[in-house]
């Protein structure tokens, strides 16, 4: 049975999804339990990317393939709190059906209501404690730049840990993975690099203790994001089996 999806100009689910799949199994629920399974992709957007026509019909294409094992951050820093919260309510729809978590950045409120996975905290954001005594159940991740704010942020509740720089262009994995293997000898909480990452860099981030990646430009701005999305989830994989 074809899936009802969310449209670019409405969020209702009046209209079904024309791609390339469509969902044949039951919607996954929402787990409240404090043991949570963090996404090892996270599809990660920009200001420019959801100002793109087609950014729901190709989020919830990515959303698909991803599924429980990975997760679209709604990031968009200058966007309009009523344009943000549109855009969250349509992709919340998606997270329903295809268990793909959404995570909206910075906003914890947004994330609450439109009852999203979860919420990813920045320099911005309320304190990691803050944020999870307004919000128990929600899944928080926190951007660090450090050993001590990473230990912090993961004694104050945090879910996973986001850190940036994990590869350069030039020089192959960046000062990020020094900080993933401090951060690994001090924290059991998930790592998850940022920066640069292509799937071809999944063996070394594997190897200094990274559990996922965050990928923008190399899902949003690829020929065809779902097939983008799909190579991170098979080089995870094999990355995981070596």
């Amino acid at each position: 049975m074809a899936a009802a999806w969310p449209s670019a100009t409405d969020s209702t689910q009046a209209s079904s999804f024309p791609r390339r799949w469509s969902v044949t199994s039951a919607p996954v629920a929402v787990s409240s339990s404090p043991t949570v399974r963090v996404p090892v992709v996270h599809a990660v957007t920009s200001d420019e990317i959801v100002a793109r026509p087609d950014f729901i019909d190709v989020a919830c294409g990515v959303m698909g393939v991803l599924g429980a094992r990975g997760a679209l951050h709604l990031r968009a820093s200058r966007l309009a709190a009523a344009r943000l919260y549109e855009l969250a309510e349509a992709l919340a729809t998606a997270q329903s059906i295809t268990g793909a978590w959404l995570v909206v950045n910075d906003r914890v409120d947004v994330a609450l209501a439109v009852r999203a996975r979860g919420a990813q905290l920045t320099s911005r954001s309320l304190l990691t404690a803050d944020a999870r005594h307004a919000a128990p159940t929600l899944a928080l991740g926190a951007s660090v730049h450090g050993a001590p704010e990473g230990v912090a942020a993961a004694a104050a509740g945090a879910d996973w840990l986001v850190v940036d720089h994990a590869f350069a262009a030039a020089t192959g994995i960046g000062e990020g993975g020094t900080r993933i293997e401090r951060l690994v000898s001090c924290v059991t909480t998930p790592i998850v690099a940022i920066g640069g990452i292509r799937p071809s860099h999944w063996r070394a981030l594997r190897m200094a203790g990274a559990h996922g990646v965050a990928v923008i430009r190399g899902i949003w701005d690829a020929p065809n994001a779902e097939r983008a999305a799909s190579d991170y989830l098979s080089s995870h994989d094999e990355a995981s089996a070596e």
